[in-house]
């Protein structure tokens, strides 16, 4: 568990140097572009009011509203529907499944015992939390 933590906390550094990387070369970069048109001090600006612009696009990206799409699918159907729906296309397979569980609690009563118990006991027979 330590280990994971360590190794995570390593990569979040590494990636955070890389980013400083980057933002000190891209900032010596549009103030080698800037500095071709406009003074030393209005390249720096240029320079300031470029990062500014990048630091507002990610601060509304990282704090907007998002949306998730509307499904358009239904959502899958549960067992119990599934059941209900083999019984309603094949009836007769219903019946014969039906009667042979009906014959399997009738030959054994300690099944509709323990059926009727567990219904019986709810909750009660769950360890407290």
């Amino acid at each position: 568990m330590i280990n994971r933590v360590l190794n995570l906390t390593a990569a979040v550094a590494a990636v955070a140097a890389a980013v400083a990387v980057c933002v000190v070369a891209a900032s010596y970069a549009v103030y080698a572009v800037a500095e071709q048109w406009l003074s030393p001090a209005g390249a720096a600006a240029a320079v300031a009011v470029a990062f500014a612009v990048v630091a507002l696009v990610a601060a509304w990206l990282a704090t907007r509203k998002v949306v998730p799409k509307a499904s358009t699918t239904a959502p899958p159907p549960t067992p119990v529907e599934q059941v209900i729906d083999l019984a309603r296309s094949h009836p007769l397979a219903a019946l014969g499944v039906g009667a042979a569980a009906a014959f399997v609690l009738i030959r054994n009563p300690a099944i509709v015992t323990a059926v009727v118990s567990a219904f019986v006991a709810g909750n009660a027979s769950k360890p407290p939390k």
